[in-house]
């Protein structure tokens, strides 16, 4: 399989999305090692989003194809996103149920085996930091910790690769670096792809950045490369997308 023998855990090839005339999103390539965070930048209407949305099979692409783990996502689309985690911007969450409810159910959805459940709720409480809320309504949780039981919900399977569509919006300065945190530490495991609209966020956890803009990458480059040549990110971004 393509992610067990090269380490490439998705391969995106020449994305496509169009209605009607229209392209929101124009061959977009895109590929992710296991270990590496990726930022996924660009401006409001670049195609961002569209693009996650197939990436995580939620949208079919027009054209191009997407692999996860060397599964193909449109022809195997189950067995493909039993590798995937997903958070998107808003939460997929019920209020009126408990965290620990709430993730048993998550946990269920993912395939995890009945005899592992009480196990992967442990630990992934404990990763995020909500081993004291597991009795508690998620309505009843700040905005900071139903992120958390969000991205909980979202790595209770232990994913080869998580998509992460803006995790820090809202969230005051010391939820923002708990998440930064985590973050982090998920992508020494798995492949994280990150998209966000803070700069500096991009710049703190990932190790590579790619930059939309109308449909299309602009750049493709480590983070590490950028620095090295003295090149801030905000400047980049600016000269690359207006």
């Amino acid at each position: 399989m393509l992610g067990t023998a090269t380490g490439i855990t998705l391969l995106a090839q020449d994305l496509c999305r169009e209605y009607g005339h229209y392209t929101v999103v124009d061959h977009v390539n895109l590929q992710l090692q296991r270990g590496e965070v990726l930022g996924l930048l660009g401006p409001n209407g670049a195609g961002k989003s569209t693009t996650m949305r197939m990436l995580t099979g939620i949208l079919a692409p027009s054209k191009g194809s997407v692999q996860i783990c060397g599964v193909d996502l449109l022809e195997e689309p189950i067995a493909a996103k039993a590798y995937l985690g997903f958070l998107p911007e808003i939460p997929p969450l019920y209020p009126d149920l408990t965290v620990d409810e709430y993730l048993r159910l998550a946990a269920r959805l993912h395939c995890v085996p009945e005899q592992a459940v009480s196990e992967a709720l442990t630990n992934v409480k404990q990763r995020c930091g909500l081993s004291d809320c597991g009795r508690r309504l998620i309505s009843t949780l700040s905005k900071g910790f139903q992120q958390r039981v969000g991205l909980a919900q979202a790595i209770i399977h232990n994913p080869a690769v998580i998509i992460l569509d803006e995790p820090s919006v809202g969230l005051d300065p010391n939820q923002m670096r708990e998440i930064r945190q985590l973050i982090r530490e998920l992508g020494k495991s798995s492949s994280v792809i990150l998209s966000t609209h803070l700069l500096s966020e991009v710049e703190s956890i990932c190790d590579r950045v790619q930059i939309m803009h109308k449909g299309q990458v602009v750049l493709n480059q480590n983070i590490s490369e950028l620095q090295r040549r003295g090149v801030h990110l905000e400047s980049i971004f600016t000269q690359l997308t207006q």
